[in-house]
């Protein structure tokens, strides 16, 4: 084979090869986890992108609110959800890899309301914000007691419980501080948490099982997070995010 054929040849197998090994993530804008705005979009999003590419992967990534991430993942219009929590559900038309993170959920209320929690039942008579298609515990998802009440935000879910519409709101500790922090901060004096956690869920990349190599995704994502942890740059990157 002449010298250009080869050259040829092997240029289109290298491109084939890189297009193989090329994955679109999708998350939610979800700050400070996930969020174009912020510095490596946020802090899952840019221990996920550093995992792909020590792993091997070339990676895209986009934005879009949480249920259309969902569908995009079924449809196969994404590989790759970066910021999951666990569902039995999800597991069907995704695959999970290893925790990466870690998110304390908890409940809000107007200070000084004095909600007593200590277990589900305690909340049977309380409307409760959540954001829709989110699934925040096995127990708490399917106890159809419960008064959810669903939003498009953690924005929203607090604006009502400020506005006196529902007397709870449920998210992740840090994203609630975050926003709390910045465009809520008129009203962070007049929420707090309540005591005890609902739960604390690991986080995920879902990968989506239209991919014939979804397992092989997975682990080679979570022998990267791993070797990130061995080297210190796991916890360079949780430090740099650190507010």
């Amino acid at each position: 084979m002449p010298a250009v054929r080869v050259w040829l040849f092997f240029l289109l197998l290298s491109s084939a090869l890189a297009s193989a090994e090329s994955l679109r993530l999708v998350a939610d804008p979800w700050p400070p986890f996930t969020d174009q705005r912020l510095p490596g979009k946020g802090l899952a999003s840019d221990l996920v992108e550093q995992a792909f590419k020590r792993a091997g992967y070339r990676t895209s990534y986009v934005e879009v609110p949480w249920e259309r991430a969902v569908r995009g993942l079924k449809r196969g219009d994404y590989d790759v959800l970066i910021n999951a929590w666990y569902s039995p559900e999800r597991a069907e038309y995704g695959y999970y890899s290893r925790p990466y993170l870690f998110n304390r959920i908890r409940l809000l209320q107007r200070k000084g309301d004095n909600i007593h929690f200590e277990r589900l039942a305690d909340l049977y008579p309380h409307s409760i914000a959540v954001v829709r298609g989110y699934a925040y515990s096995r127990e708490f998802d399917n106890d159809r007691h419960l008064r959810k009440v669903g939003v498009g935000s953690f924005e929203i879910a607090a604006r009502m419980l400020h506005a006196g519409r529902v007397p709870l709101a449920l998210e992740d500790e840090l994203v609630a501080r975050y926003h709390l922090g910045r465009e809520l901060s008129s009203m962070r004096d007049e929420l707090e948490f309540l005591p005890l956690p609902l739960s604390e869920n690991g986080l995920y990349v879902l990968i989506s099982r239209s991919r014939s190599d979804h397992g092989e995704i997975a682990s080679r994502f979570d022998q990267a997070i791993q070797a990130m942890k061995d080297d210190g740059s796991y916890a360079a990157t949780l430090q740099r995010h650190s507010p």
